[in-house]
């Protein structure tokens, strides 16, 4: 068995904390946006190396049983914090569900729309009487409208097709000539891993605004009220970050310490693309770039209008 001080190497020893303070460890439950993967990095590595504990938080790990609930449930007060997405947290801000952005988890795009290399799509001009396939209608249809229109391809000009998140498959078996959403640090590798290589078109470099991928959201009166323990939390995932960062091989042992299933070559390939993306301070926030990209989704009718900023986003 491999000890522990062996799956600390490089990393600094974190203070240790007696009985009484582990006593003392409040309760603290995390809603997942999806199962553990490489994307939550900093999360699994401060657990491991006790940065909640060392913040006075007994971190509880919840998976969802449908990604779509966990915003919901803590603006319910059923969890502390949920790890979800820009455009679900400003959705749900327009509707006046009380749930706020206090901190990213990766603070810059994931998806992309993705096309096999040797495929007749060279550019995004050449998407024009094409089919192009999707998992979620609204945001990524939005997305993709935007980015076509930025290479003079109307809505209209081509096909859309609902693979139902099965977007590597949909390319592979040429169902579709690109689809939209999928990670840059994922299907990419799954796709190489299947015998294929494949290009992607950055949203950003096409007409979408800046924005995070993956960000903690909690309750709104909590998070106005600055509650420590959501700061505390931040913190401790900020350390994990730096950890994975400073240290990437030994932060992916610890990442699949007791997670098996989670030890193969995607995860591998997908854990090297990713840290590199980790927020190295998840508290911050850009107010310009929350509200723009607000904007960007009232402007494709995804809500009616755009909510008070700190109806979206609480800087603690």
């Amino acid at each position: 068995m491999i000890r522990r001080r062996n799956m600390l190497a490089g990393f600094a020893a974190a203070p240790f904390l007696g009985g009484t303070a582990r006593a003392q460890a409040a309760e603290f439950t995390l809603l997942l946006d999806w199962f553990v993967n490489p994307n939550h990095g900093p999360i699994i590595v401060a657990q491991e190396l006790g940065h909640f504990r060392n913040a006075g938080l007994n971190l509880r790990i919840v998976p969802p049983s449908d990604p779509n609930d966990p915003p919901r449930l803590i603006a319910a007060g059923r969890g502390d914090v949920a790890v979800s997405y820009p455009h679900t947290q400003i959705f749900q801000a327009a509707q006046d569900i009380p749930a706020v952005r206090i901190g990213a988890l990766i603070d810059s795009p994931l998806s992309t729309v993705t096309v096999l290399a040797d495929g007749p799509i060279k550019t995004l001009a050449d998407f024009r009487g094409r089919k192009i396939g999707y998992s979620i209608s609204g945001v990524e249809l939005a997305l993709l409208r935007t980015m076509l229109a930025s290479a003079g391809v109307p809505a209209g000009a081509y096909e859309t097709v609902n693979v139902n998140f099965a977007l590597s498959p949909a390319l592979l078996t040429k169902r579709v000539d690109g689809v939209i959403g999928a990670f840059r640090n994922f299907e990419l590798f799954q796709l190489e891993i299947e015998g294929s290589k494949g290009r992607a078109f950055l949203l950003e470099e096409h007409g979408v605004p800046m924005h995070d991928a993956l960000i903690f959201a909690a309750r709104r009166d909590r998070a106005r009220g600055r509650d420590p323990k959501l700061r505390a939390f931040l913190d401790a995932v900020a350390r994990g970050a730096a950890d994975a960062v400073a240290n990437p091989d030994a932060a992916w042992s610890l990442f699949i310490k007791g997670r098996a299933n989670l030890d193969n070559e995607l995860n591998r390939r997908a854990w090297k693309a990713t840290v590199p993306l980790f927020a190295r301070n998840p508290a911050a926030l850009d107010t310009a770039r929350e509200m723009a990209f607000a904007d960007f989704m009232a402007k494709n009718g995804l809500i009616a209008a755009v909510p008070p900023l700190d109806k979206i986003a609480v800087a603690l």
